[in-house]
């Protein structure tokens, strides 16, 4: 179905059928919002963004209009998702105004004449503020707020930044009494040696591969030929297990954090730094106390047994990603000392690289035999200058370095997962169900109508057959139409999330997946190595010993963890999901503070996606992506054809669709809510 578009513009009322109420979650953009329920996603009806937020889950009735599209409106809202607002502050009269700058939220919030609030925290008019919300707005009145913090007025440097935090409920600052607790810690090697469960490997050449401005260090690698021509591979992962009891001071906070958060310009740790960058990360030439996962594999990289267990490990020597990509690729003079450490021990570090990347390319293609979907997406990362600013945009892509510790990370985590299943035990498990039928067909429709799939593989990708969404990926990788087919079949599939049970993982084609290599970072896999490490005493040791033990392992208990493992999951679920969509929003605060400087100026790009605000360009130079809003796209009426996610001039016929090549103009940015505005120069047929 079309919707005709155009500044000013409105639809013509049809007539409507209600049909019965369905529970189910809103999801908000600038273009409008959408409602995931048991018949689908489906449109919400304009009259009803005003009194929801997105994420909330509202009973809606589905109404069926004359064209035969069906939308939702909201009846009534089940559970909020949003206990606070963040937005600019204005008096209205005797009212006080908080404006949300998030553009989604369709509703602006007051203060009533009676709240001292304002007063109270010296907000004046333009400051941004972080307002708890005292009742909801709805379609016939406002909504009312109290103003918690004043974040700064619209000159703060960094004030993009902390809008973020305070929309995400984020903090800067760790409770003192955790920081305290960290500080009393320390290495005791010979000590945590008189356990009889761990081993010493401090005699393994081991490496770490990491981005260049990393500071926790919480995995390393070991890897050499086996005698019958396979690889043995150790993977490392740092002990956090050891130093953070269940229910201590710093398990409490981390618990409440459950994963650091990695903003463009700061790191919002899960763990104090005392721990994240010193006892518990996995320094070169410094002793470390770890969780080892010791691998076999045959020379086609299948594998033939793991054993995982406590260790004392020491990193030789720390690569960025950058380095090792360069070793890998014959580069001479590239990371000399790094080289020369591995020398001196006998060890020929680009050999290490090259075993390490053939094991990877085969693993690769295990997972692919037995059914893994990989996705290509675009992540653009600010690099940050020593005054604050961005002093550049980079894309990140997967390379050979990155998929070679993807890979044994990847592993690593399947044969804990694999270990933990054996043994009936209630973990923290990483679970990713299949898509459903409808989200699949909607995507396999889409791909047909722009020709990028025949009908025969549309039909398989709808019935959720993985050879043919792998065919229709590899079929346009390096085109311009890799990221649309990237994005649509994305956004077919459920997300990923902890549960207490093991379900599989779909995507990785895993019988049982966990997080088990970052503890630093992540609650789940904290709590996968106490359970590991519980289960491991009962076996080795007896219960008696295991039942000792169960004072800094008690969050296993004596089979699970138990109540609380439905809880924790959802809350690390959730917090996950925040965190990512934190560290997205930092990064476009960058995006358009890097182009605020370069108004006017002209680039050329490719079109990523379009809806019913525009068309979405990314911009070849540094892969950043702006908004074409419909007044910017030409003096002509837009129809945004659903079917084909095509914008159509009415007038010319003229077509914009993904994967067109465009010029665009910088035209306007909004540092506070990360927008970056551009206008079309030269349309896609200009451009051929």
């Amino acid at each position: 179905m079309a919707h005709r578009k155009r500044a000013g513009g409105h639809r013509k009322p049809t007539r409507t059928v209600r049909r019965p109420s369905l529970t189910g979650t809103v999801r908000l953009t600038d273009a409008g919002g959408e409602v995931a329920c048991a018949e689908g996603t489906l449109r919400l009806a304009s009259r009803s963004l005003r009194e929801v937020m997105g994420g909330d889950v509202v009973a809606v009735s589905v109404q069926r209009g004359r064209e035969g599209g069906k939308r939702a409106v909201v009846e009534s809202v089940v559970e909020r998702a949003h206990a606070a607002v963040v937005g600019t502050f204005s008096p209205v009269g005797p009212l006080g105004c908080v404006r949300p700058l998030d553009t989604r939220v369709r509703a602006d919030f007051f203060v009533l004449p009676s709240d001292g609030s304002p007063a109270r925290l010296s907000v004046g008019t333009g400051d941004v503020v972080r307002a708890r919300i005292v009742s909801y707005p709805s379609r016939h009145e406002s909504g009312v707020v109290t103003i918690e913090r004043r974040l700064g007025d619209a000159d703060a440097p960094d004030l993009g930044i902390r809008s973020v935090m305070a929309c995400y409920d984020l903090d800067d600052a760790y409770p003192e009494q955790a920081l305290r607790a960290a500080e009393g810690l320390v290495l005791d090697v010979d000590g945590a040696l008189a356990d009889p469960l761990r081993r010493d490997v401090r005699d393994r050449f081991a490496l770490t591969i990491d981005p260049v401005d990393a500071r926790d260090f919480d995995d390393a690698l070991s890897i050499s030929r086996t005698a019958e021509g396979g690889f043995a591979l150790s993977v490392h992962i740092a002990d956090v297990s050891h130093y953070v009891a269940w229910g201590d001071d710093i398990d409490l906070e981390a618990r409440r954090r459950t994963t650091s958060v990695y903003l463009a310009d700061r790191v919002l740790p899960m763990l104090p730094e005392r721990l994240s960058n010193d006892l518990c990360s996995l320094r070169p030439g410094e002793d470390r106390l770890a969780m080892t996962v010791e691998m076999t594999f045959d020379a086609r990289g299948r594998l033939q047994g793991a054993v995982p267990y406590p260790s004392v490990m020491r990193s030789r020597v720390r690569l960025s990603y950058d380095e090792a990509q360069a070793l890998l690729d014959g580069g001479a003079g590239v990371a000399e000392d790094a080289v020369a450490r591995a020398a001196e021990e006998g060890v020929d570090l680009c050999e290490v690289l090259r075993l390490a990347d053939e094991l990877a390319r085969l693993r690769a293609q295990v997972r692919s035999r037995r059914g893994a979907i990989d996705f290509d997406t675009v992540e653009v990362h600010a690099l940050m200058g020593s005054d604050g600013e961005p002093r550049d945009l980079v894309a990140r892509h997967r390379t050979a370095a990155t998929a070679l510790v993807e890979e044994a990370m990847l592993v690593a985590n399947e044969c804990v997962a694999s270990w933990l299943v054996r043994r009936d035990l209630e973990a923290v498990y990483r679970v990713h169900e299949p898509p459903t039928p409808e989200h699949l067909q909607a995507a396999a429709a889409a791909l047909a109508e722009l020709g990028i799939v025949d009908r025969g593989r549309a039909l398989a990708i709808a019935a959720g057959e993985i050879p043919a969404m792998r065919a229709a990926l590899a079929d346009v990788a390096g085109t311009p139409e890799a990221e649309l087919v990237n994005a649509l079949l994305l956004r077919a599939m459920q997300r990923a999330v902890y549960r207490p049970q093991n379900l599989g993982h779909y995507a990785l084609g895993a019988a049982a997946y966990c997080h088990f290599t970052s503890p630093i970072r992540r609650y789940p896999d904290l709590m996968v190595h106490r359970v590991f490490k519980l289960a491991l005493a009962r076996e080795r040791l007896g219960v008696q010993e295991a039942r000792r033990r169960t004072g800094a392992l008690a969050g296993a208990g004596a089979t699970g963890f138990g109540a609380l493992a439905a809880q924790l999951c959802r809350a690390c679920s959730e917090r996950e999901r925040a965190a990512d969509a934190a560290a997205r929003a930092s990064q476009k605060v960058m995006v358009a503070r890097y182009y605020a400087h370069r108004i006017g100026e002209r680039f050329t790009a490719t079109v990523s996606w379009v809806d019913a605000m525009g068309a979405f360009a990314r911009i070849d130079e540094t892969q950043a992506e702006g908004l074409i809003r419909l007044r910017d796209l030409g003096d002509e009426w837009f129809d945004f054809d659903e079917r084909t996610l095509a914008l159509v001039g009415s007038a010319t016929g003229r077509r914009i669709r993904p994967g067109d090549r465009v010029v665009v103009e910088v035209r306007a940015t909004d540092q506070l809510r990360g927008h970056l505005d551009l206008g079309l120069v030269a349309a896609p047929r200009a451009l051929h």
